[in-house]
């Protein structure tokens, strides 16, 4: 591997903000300080830009295999690495679903063929399944998937044992989506008796409603602390569910953990009037007063990381009519400078952001050398220009579904580099194809 040299870049790491060059070789930091006088292949200038750890994204859909009409792990871990995101773990409801070691397997083999970013995958948990569960190597994969409410790819896990028995034998961090489905089905025969088939997107906050998620949410901690399961609850869309979460003991110490999504950061359902499927997610996209609950959670620590839940799907898949359109959106190409435009609205500080989106993940899930600006550590870094605005186009979006939910939308900051093991991942609006990302190493 070449080295690379940046100079004087504002570091954001570990609640810092600091001017410093970093020396990179072999795919490593091997070199952080005021200045370095040493050659390098390529020599960045960092003046004016602001170098953040690379965010780790723990819950994507990148839908391969079986779903590549709306996206592939070739498209879209390039819209990530275009986004600042340097390494992803992938949800298992793809077709079939990674219900086997094999499957799994198959996956990896994908990825370290055609993902520009590091990689992990999920291991997913089925009803009948707890066989192959148990199998999952802890040091090699990310973690374990319940779907604890239906959503793409009918992959719910309803039976009360095989959930006693994922939570108390797993042998690694189990995460969940929390949704109770009798909940939404008795919401949705609701709905449906009321307006037949003329639901609207409007809707669907009522449907899968923040009842529905804190009666899942709930009872998955309550598992969780029966078993001393390791759990990571994601995408909480309530403010009911932020109360369910601890903020008293440091993240390394904790048994239960949540996430939040950036569409549940950014959306409220005053939006669906104008935007309608386009922000159709699962959890639903909730009120004014939820978002704001949500985002207090994270600034306090009671919700740990901050991800997307990417999820294409096809412009004419969406275009359907409520009932019939897929739940899910694209956003890893501008989940950071989503955070960053809540920065210059003085919502949050970058040193906040880069805890949330890179410290906190590679706490959470114990990978190994990632997520911080270190010596020793794996180079995943991504430099930020905070004055230059990037203007959402469907001409510049990267995911192969070809839209975003900002379609439109001028954000302040851009991307200028993304460096993903030590390689130029992005840099001048492009990908660059030189290698492919490392698959994620976890101490545990």
């Amino acid at each position: 591997m070449s080295s690379i040299l940046i100079h004087s870049a504002t570091l954001v790491n570990e609640n810092r903000t600091f001017i410093a060059d970093v020396y990179i070789k072999n795919g490593l930091i091997e070199q952080i300080a005021g200045t370095i006088d040493r050659k390098a292949d390529k020599v960045i200038d960092g003046r004016g830009l602001h170098l953040f750890p690379g965010c780790i994204d723990d819950q994507v859909h990148f839908r391969e295999p079986g779903l590549t009409h709306k996206a592939d792990i070739f498209t879209e871990s390039r819209a990530a690495v275009a986004g600042g995101i340097t390494s992803f773990m992938e949800m298992p409801n793809t077709v079939p679903n990674t219900l086997t070691q094999e499957l799994l397997a198959g996956k990896y083999e994908i990825a370290s063929r055609t993902s520009a970013a590091n990689y992990s995958f999920f291991m997913g948990a089925g009803n009948d399944n707890l066989d192959e569960v148990l199998k999952t190597d802890p040091k090699t994969v990310c973690g374990i998937k319940v779907f604890m409410g239906s959503s793409t790819g009918n992959m719910l896990v309803d039976n009360e044992k095989t959930l006693e028995g994922i939570f108390s034998q797993a042998p690694i961090l189990v995460a969940v989506h929390c949704e109770d489905e009798a909940t939404i089905r008795e919401n949705t025969a609701n709905f449906k008796a009321l307006y037949g088939d003329k639901l609207t997107a409007e809707m669907h906050p009522q449907i899968r409603s923040a009842e529905a998620c804190y009666k899942s949410s709930s009872f998955a901690i309550e598992l969780a602390k029966k078993h001393n399961t390791r759990l990571h609850i994601l995408h909480i869309s309530s403010a009911l569910e932020t109360h369910l979460f601890e903020n008293s003991i440091p993240l390394s110490e904790k048994r239960i953990t949540a996430e939040a999504c950036i569409h549940h950061l950014w959306f409220s359902d005053k939006d669906y009037d104008k935007k309608g499927n386009w922000i159709k997610w699962n959890p639903a996209i909730k009120s004014g007063e939820d978002r704001e609950a949500i985002f207090n959670a994270v600034l306090d620590g009671r919700i740990d990381i901050i991800a997307t839940d990417h999820a294409p799907h096809t412009m004419e898949e969406k275009s359907q009519p409520y009932i019939k359109a897929p739940s899910g959106g694209p956003l890893v190409q501008h989940a950071l400078i989503a955070m960053l435009q809540f920065y210059d609205q003085g919502k949050i500080s970058l040193e906040k952001i880069a805890e949330k989106m890179a410290h906190h993940p590679a706490i959470c899930f114990q990978i190994e050398k990632r997520g911080f600006i270190r010596e020793g550590f794996w180079a995943d870094l991504v430099l930020v220009d905070l004055s230059r605005p990037t203007e959402v186009t469907r001409e510049n979006i990267l995911s192969k579904c070809g839209w975003s939910p900002f379609d439109g939308l001028i954000f302040s900051s851009s991307i200028h580099t993304t460096i993903v093991s030590g390689r130029v991942a992005y840099e001048n609006g492009k990908v660059i194809e030189n290698g492919v990302g490392e698959r994620l190493m976890f101490s545990r």
